[in-house]
């Protein structure tokens, strides 16, 4: 069995001049103020008039995941809004209008989906994204973000991540426990994602189960991994199975007795 692991690559950052954004369409879409929707490979961001008002991605926990987990609103409240809403940021709206939520709390929340959704849609891409417009120009009661400063936060997320630890696998990998190489303690925030590690969960499945975000369950992960606590499933590969070699043949044994001669020759 041969374990085959790759370098983790380059970390992506701006140029000198600044001139190179994460998404040159969201910044572009930021400079018209447009109103709408950008779908990306990894999650899908909100506009409106420029900046985003929303961020849902695959790979982070919702809005109803962060205000439930924890008992800041209760499931039912949070199932009451969404059945008379049509997305997240609608019924976390209405349940400000209804006084079941405190808009301190509410707000949190939201910027912290808004950063951590935000944070994986702006992730590299293999497929150009694609922004759907409308023509409903929408700010409601919750904060919005510029967009540079969502870039700019992705970024800082991005190097701290790298600092920790370069190599990404642990980020989308299943956990596994490993023999800690060192004898650095292990936090209780970092306890409870270490409890949770049984070969199968992955990064954003711990955070979901714990109600946190996903980029800060990612950096307890990272940490333990530098710790030498846990590591990426490994993927083995076995060893190719080789063709049998070609049968010789008699012109192949007249070759050899040539090259067998002229070296006697010598």
């Amino acid at each position: 069995m041969t374990m085959v692991r790759t370098p983790p690559p380059p970390l992506p950052v701006r140029d000198k001049a600044g001139t190179r954004a994460l998404s040159p369409m969201l910044t572009r879409l930021a400079e018209e103020r447009a109103t709408g929707v950008l779908f990306r490979e990894h999650g899908t961001l909100y506009l409106a008039e420029g900046r985003v008002v929303h961020a849902e991605s695959p790979l982070a926990p919702g809005l109803d995941v962060l205000l439930t987990a924890h008992g800041t609103l209760a499931s039912t409240a949070w199932q009451w809004a969404a059945q008379r809403s049509t997305g997240p940021l609608q019924a976390a709206e209405l349940l400000l209008e209804s006084g079941l939520l405190p808009a301190g709390a509410l707000e949190l929340c939201h910027l912290d989906a808004v950063y951590d959704a935000g944070y994986f849609a702006l992730a590299p891409s293999s497929t150009p994204g694609q922004f759907r417009y409308d023509n409903t120009p929408r700010i409601g009661p919750l904060p919005s973000v510029p967009v540079v400063a969502l870039e700019r936060e992705t970024l800082r997320r991005r190097l701290l991540l790298h600092r920790l630890w370069p190599d990404p696998a642990a980020d989308t990998a299943p956990l596994i426990r490993a023999d800690p190489t060192t004898g650095r303690p292990v936090t209780p925030r970092q306890r409870a994602v270490l409890d949770r590690v049984d070969g199968v969960r992955t990064a954003v499945v711990i955070a979901r189960n714990l109600g946190r975000q996903a980029f800060h369950t990612l950096v307890d992960v990272r940490r333990l991994a530098s710790a030498g606590h846990v590591a990426p499933e490994a993927l083995v590969f076995p060893q190719p199975v080789l063709p049998p070699p070609p049968p010789v043949t008699d012109p192949d044994i007249a070759l050899l007795k040539r090259l067998r001669d002229a070296l006697e020759a010598l």
